[in-house]
């Protein structure tokens, strides 16, 4: 083969053909075929590496497209499969290759390098590795952030960034409040949108605004409990205007911020009293009953969803668990700060979630699921079930749901009776 640099620049499709073919073979219990040939896993990790080493070259390369194709294809990896020792021993470069990106490069560009930064201290953990990463990356993200003339999406996804790099790494009290400082001073404009006289541009400083705000309050949720009274009792009574925001997004991550804030409450005073819980619990009842028909159904449905249990979080005390798989495991989510640190996590690592789940011991440190379970080819075999089953499974269940539907939608069904 010829030197890294000769390699062709890839598309979405091509990145993803290139590097996830060689990681989903053996990082997915579910792709063990029943009577496949075995997989030579040493030969195809070296060849993955070997692929990745020359992405890593091409983010350097003169071509913004070229960079930025090398960009998402050192994501798609690094989302599919744990690579640990790999980037343990080319992280400083990795680190300058970002950093380059994101002072250098344009708005496409430095949003593929914020993700590669997230995705690169997930990988690495909470350690002192990581702490050199964020010591680096962490003055330029907050630059970005800040900088009026940066593209919005840029300064969108450094916010993220910023966020969750400082909640995996940060031992120092100082620089996550710091961080926490920084994001404030993006969301809490939102608060003004009302009163501003430009209403473009407060509407375009929408996404930046919900990023901020996200990546906030999962900062919060490790912060010592007497800064979050602090900040409870700065932002609880602000935070319901964002509420009546035009923009769906805001709302639910205003929604689901302010359910957050009420659970921390509690749980620092049993006897926690909120001032205007009246006119709060109208505007959620108003938001999870919302039948205006100006709106799109399919977002009124989210947000009816969303809203419901936001009411029953404020009114109630109440949090609809949820069950999340992950190849023989299963985690319980069970409150609004799980629920927060869950969906940050799903967002950055997508599709490649329930693998970091079941591998990643600084995420299942997060989420307390204890040392990896190991299985063996032969276990992971007999968990399976065969396809002529699960075919017969899966009819099982069509059927039972299509004669289920069946009733309730039958408008001849006689229902006198209950009157």
């Amino acid at each position: 083969g010829g030197q890294p640099r000769n390699v062709q620049p890839f598309s979405d499709e091509d990145a993803s053909i290139e590097t996830m073919s060689h990681c989903s073979g053996f990082s997915d219990p579910a792709s063990f075929t029943e009577d496949g040939p075995e997989v030579d896993e040493e030969a195809t990790q070296e060849d993955l590496e070997y692929k990745l080493k020359g992405f890593i070259d091409l983010t350097l390369d003169k071509s913004a497209k070229t960079r930025q194709a090398a960009l998402e294809s050192l994501k798609s990896a690094f989302s599919s499969k744990i690579l640990y020792e790999f980037i343990m021993e080319r992280r400083m470069t990795l680190t300058d290759s970002i950093e380059r990106c994101i002072k250098k490069g344009k708005s496409d560009e430095q949003c593929a390098a914020a993700g590669l930064a997230c995705l690169l201290c997930v990988q690495m953990g909470s350690g002192i590795e990581s702490e050199e990463i964020f010591k680096t990356l962490g003055p330029v993200l907050k630059k970005i952030v800040c900088d009026g003339t940066a593209s919005i999406q840029a300064r969108q996804a450094c916010a993220t960034c910023l966020g969750i790099c400082c909640f995996i790494v940060t031992d120092d009290i100082t620089e996550l409040y710091s961080t926490m400082e920084c994001l404030e001073n993006i969301f809490t404009k939102a608060y003004q949108r009302d009163r501003d006289t430009n209403g473009v541009s407060s509407t375009h400083n929408t996404v930046l605004h919900i990023s901020a705000l996200l990546a906030w309050t999962l900062l919060l949720t490790i912060c010592p409990m007497n800064e979050v009274k602090k900040k409870i009792e700065m932002h609880l009574h602000k935070l319901p205007s964002l509420l009546s925001c035009d923009d769906l997004n805001m709302r639910i991550a205003a929604g689901e911020t302010l359910a957050l804030l009420f659970e921390l409450a509690r749980e620092t005073d049993a006897d926690f009293f909120y001032e205007d819980m009246e006119l709060l619990t109208e505007k959620l009842r108003a938001l999870a009953t919302d039948g205006n028909k100006h709106r799109a159904k399919v977002d009124k449905r989210k947000q009816r969803s969303v809203f419901r249990d936001v009411l029953r979080a404020v009114e109630e005390r109440d949090f609809p668990t949820e069950m999340v798989k992950f190849g023989p495991e299963r985690m319980y989510i069970d409150c609004w700060v799980k629920k927060q640190t869950y969906d940050t996590f799903k967002e950055v690592l997508g599709s490649g979630m329930q693998y970091h789940l079941q591998s990643n011991d600084f995420l299942r440190n997060v989420f307390e699921l204890g040392p990896p379970v190991m299985l063996d080819a032969a276990t992971l075999k007999t968990m399976k079930i065969s396809r002529f089953e699960r075919h017969l499974c899966n009819s099982a269940a069509f059927k039972a749901r299509t004669k289920a539907r069946s009733k309730c939608r039958d408008k001849r069904a006689d229902v006198g009776e209950f009157f």
